[in-house]
């Protein structure tokens, strides 16, 4: 059988019933068979471009990133809210300052690190090296003596560094020269208060080489009986300063009434630091 070489592919003959040939009068208008395979390929890359669900690939694989993101900032969020909880159950609570830290937290002397507890042994040493003193009033006074006597070490009451309390006389003794703060308070109850009724505090230092003792601090107190006359009163008087101390002074405390002092330790006090 022989065909036209124009075209690519066989001819299509037809066959008259007398078995005759001959040549079609026009040219078959049919698909040809190489379209089939091009709209094969058409469909095919149009699956791929839609992806997943008709969804692009590339979108859901950015989406799915996002929601492992969020999920690991979630974890990573919990995480730290459990730490959090771990440190607060492992925190040591702070004891409680009570009143024998006061004069030692006034001065200084008391000082608790950041957790609440107290510094190790050495801080702790380095810290009482610090010359300082508070001593409370004795509930027994001499009526002859002017010249007050203290207690060194009940209740609130301590000596630390180069501070020193001498019995015998009631002074506190430095050992240090240097700028110090210097207090004392005295409470007095006066069974029968009078307009004229007065008394006077001072503070004042012996020094060695000077004969006579060399006045501090000084107060005098009157006209606080002028409201009830002839009645129970009570009265006080707070003296507080710095004051240039030398080495060896010994500092005291004087009241012109010492019987009308009241019992009260913390009612009447002494007491000095170095600044």
């Amino acid at each position: 059988m022989s065909y036209d070489q124009r075209y690519p592919f066989p001819q299509v003959f037809l066959v008259d019933e007398g078995g005759g040939r001959g040549e079609s009068a026009t040219q078959p208008n049919l698909i040809p068979c190489w379209s089939f395979p091009q709209a094969r390929e058409t469909v095919r890359s149009r699956s791929k471009s839609r992806g997943c669900m008709g969804v692009s690939c590339s979108l859901v694989m950015i989406v799915l990133m996002l929601f492992l993101l969020v999920f690991a900032a979630l974890g990573f969020e919990a995480w730290q809210i459990l730490r959090l909880q771990e440190k607060l159950k492992n925190r040591v609570e702070p004891d409680p300052v009570t009143e024998s830290h006061g004069p030692q937290k006034q001065i200084g002397l008391y000082n608790p690190d950041s957790n609440g507890e107290e510094k190790t042994e050495e801080k702790t040493e380095e810290k009482t090296k610090r010359p300082a003193a508070h001593v409370l009033g004795r509930t027994e006074y001499h009526p002859s003596q002017m010249t007050l006597r203290w207690e060194p070490k009940a209740g609130q009451a301590f000596t630390s560094g180069s501070v020193a309390y001498k019995i015998e006389d009631g002074a506190l003794q430095v050992n240090e020269s240097g700028l110090y703060h210097v207090y004392s308070r005295v409470e007095l109850i006066f069974k029968s208060c009078h307009p004229t009724s007065s008394f006077n505090h001072v503070v004042f230092v012996r020094r060695a080489g000077q004969f006579k003792p060399l006045t501090l601090m000084e107060a005098h107190r009157s006209g606080f009986c002028v409201q009830k006359p002839n009645s129970p009163w009570t009265a006080e008087s707070y003296l507080g300063g710095g004051l240039q101390l030398m080495k060896f002074d010994r500092v005291y405390v004087n009241v012109s009434h010492p019987t009308y002092l009241s019992h009260s330790h913390y009612g009447n006090f002494f007491g000095l630091y170095k600044i």
